[in-house]
């Protein structure tokens, strides 16, 4: 026989392209979709969405599209976290409101899971994370590239000793994001403006963070340098503005273990690799390169001896000298995974590491790139503790 349990989240922001895309319909609303989330032992999670934000009109008209109780649309956030109902708060809003947002809901002691960066600045986040532990809560944030596919076939090679020695990783991500004159930006306007929260160090350099934490190791020094290549831009109504925060950012990285990572991240950058984002991973056994979805590899005993020649054409395809790394098992969407694991952390109790300390890390390696590229000087990224 089993059993429903059901588990009413709030979820504040849903109307942003991230809230209502990934977590809503791709999260919440899949996982009801597929019928709950099966706990195995006969009982059956149910999420109850509750829709939290400033547009009522906007909350109704996602509740009807999507079938869900007109009466789960709330403006109120404060009578939203009286509910003794409501069980988990999620927070997507723009990250200047999170943290008032995140610390009312602590206050009010129900179980937290947000978006990154978790606040403006480390102090805040780490006051954050110490309200969380003092009110005995359940807290996560969404660090959802480590449920990438490609990436977590790398994180199978790095587990399984193929590189052996890992010598550095090289990243690149971004795209262009056009101006907003003659089409359309792809992104916020307030992205651009530091004063509102914005800029790729501060929403970038959290994603970096974790990725080189879980998969290669401790963050230990940064050296940046941050530019906003594009001065001027066009807002949502068509009308110019002054970018007055950066939308490209170049960082170098030394790891514990000795590894160096440097990733350039840009919005002012023209596609050419396979995927958006990419990593390649040298080691003294082998190497590979990861994207969002697949990943190429290249052992020490097949890796070609190629010559260097200026004077004659290339006759060799580099690319095809690598082979695919295989799924092995299907890949659910990376938020969605995420979700899944934090619903059981809050309702089985099962071990959780990406919590609000985990979020702070990444807070601090934005906070101390935008210091290091101000300075021009690499700085050491000390160990956070509560």
């Amino acid at each position: 026989m089993t059993t429903r349990k059901t588990v009413r989240i709030a979820m504040n922001g849903v109307t942003g392209r991230m809230g209502y895309r990934q977590h809503l319909v791709r999260s919440i609303l899949a996982i009801r979709e597929q019928g709950g989330l099966d706990l195995g032992d006969g009982t059956v999670l149910w999420p109850e969405p509750v829709l939290v934000g400033r547009r009522e009109h906007a909350l109704r008209a996602l509740a009807e599209r999507h079938g869900l109780d007109q009466e789960a649309v709330a403006t109120d956030l404060d009578a939203v976290l009286a509910d003794d109902s409501i069980d988990i708060y999620f927070d997507s809003q723009v990250t200047l409101a999170r943290e008032e947002a995140l610390t009312r809901a602590i206050a009010a002691g129900k179980h937290i899971y947000t978006e990154k960066p978790t606040a403006t600045g480390l102090d805040g986040a780490l006051r954050l994370a110490r309200q969380a532990r003092d009110a005995g809560i359940k807290h996560g944030v969404v660090q959802d590239k480590l449920f990438l596919p490609g990436l977590r076939k790398l994180k199978r090679l790095v587990d399984g000793g193929f590189f052996g020695r890992i010598l550095s990783i090289r990243g690149e991500f971004g795209y262009w994001v056009f101006e907003g004159d003659w089409q359309a930006a792809q992104r916020p306007s307030w992205n651009y403006r530091s004063e509102d929260g914005g800029g790729i160090v501060v929403d970038m350099f959290p994603h970096w963070e974790y990725v080189l934490h879980d998969i290669f190791g401790r963050v230990e020094t940064v050296q940046a340098l941050a530019a906003t290549h594009i001065p001027e831009r066009w807002d949502e109504q068509g009308k110019p503005y002054q970018a007055t925060a950066d939308d490209a950012a170049y960082g170098v990285f030394e790891l514990a273990g000795g590894a160096i990572a440097q990733i350039n991240s840009s919005w002012a950058v023209r596609v050419n690799r396979d995927e958006l984002v990419e990593f390649q991973v040298d080691g003294t056994e082998g190497s590979a390169v990861a994207g969002l979805r697949n990943c190429r590899a290249q052992h020490r005993s097949s890796t070609p001896k190629p010559v260097w020649n200026p004077d004659l054409p290339a006759t060799e395809v580099f690319r095809d000298q690598w082979q695919q790394v295989p799924d092995n098992e299907e890949f659910d969407n990376g938020f969605k995974a995420q979700w899944e694991l934090f619903l059981r952390h809050v309702v089985l109790d099962e071990p959780y590491s990406w919590d609000l300390l985990a979020g702070a890390r990444g807070v601090q390696l934005a906070e101390l790139g935008l210091r290091s590229s101000a300075e021009g000087r690499r700085l050491t990224v000390p160990e956070l503790s509560l």
